[in-house]
């Protein structure tokens, strides 16, 4: 019988401190009888149904970006029709879909260009939160420098709009919890490292934060701006 794994690292059987080794809670002694661990201990060991097992397990919501850029340094950005931000270029993954095919076929969709699909730049992550049950994950992608001769072919149900927009601006047009990630994606992209750009947890925040610093309107003002995984609410493909 296979001994499923233990926390921690049992000392060797054959060293002078197995004496002292004390086991996890899970591991308990039993009567005369049955498999007994090869430390001296047995288990109670419960077999559960492969299907059962991973319906159990915890799940997210995940989605991906890209990030593309024009000559000058640049940052494009799509405006959903639905909403009063703009956006990333990005959306959802497929259940049955690698994140970076994801991302190509959102930039498809969404710009009808077909980009090559590079590095992973930032990898973001916001916790459970009010109406969202599950934690969100999203991927943003380096999907590189566009001339400034193509065409956009925008799904008119979905986006009004799309334009390239110097960092600090392209922050202020997206929402409080997702402008962090313009400078992260341009940093990662220069030393070729992905960064990881987590969300505070609800239960660390002041009423009313998002978990990210405050953006601001395009006059300049401060903003109130949903937090990481709003985007996901409403009509149309997922923005986070």
């Amino acid at each position: 019988m296979q001994w499923p794994p233990r926390t921690g690292t049992p000392p060797d059987p054959g060293s002078s401190v197995t004496s002292r080794y004390r086991p996890p809670a899970a591991e308990v002694r039993v009567g005369v009888g049955g498999p007994r661990h090869p430390y001296g201990y047995r288990r109670l060991v419960t077999w559960t149904e492969p299907a059962v097992w991973y319906a159990n397990l915890p799940a997210f919501h995940a989605s991906t970006g890209a990030l593309i850029t024009n000559p000058a340094g640049d940052v494009l950005l799509v405006k959903p029709r639905y909403r009063d931000y703009w956006a990333f270029p990005g959306g959802g993954i497929e259940a049955d879909e690698h994140p970076h095919d994801g991302c190509a076929r959102e930039v498809r969709e969404e710009l009808g260009l077909t980009l090559p699909v590079g590095d992973l730049l930032v990898v973001d992550w916001a916790p459970p939160e009010g109406p969202r049950l599950r934690a969100l994950i999203h991927l943003t992608f380096d999907c590189g420098t566009l001339t400034g001769t193509e065409r956009f072919e925008l799904p008119d149900d979905e986006l009004t709009d799309a334009a390239f927009f110097p960092p600090d601006e392209a922050e202020r047009r997206l929402p409080t919890a997702v402008a962090p990630r313009v400078s992260a994606a341009l940093r990662a992209r220069t030393r070729r490292t992905a960064i990881y750009l987590p969300t505070a947890p609800p239960a660390h925040r002041r009423p009313g934060e998002s978990g990210r610093p405050p953006a601001a309107t395009q006059d300049g003002s401060a903003r109130a701006s949903p937090t990481v995984g709003d985007e996901l609410s409403g009509p149309g493909p997922s923005h986070l």
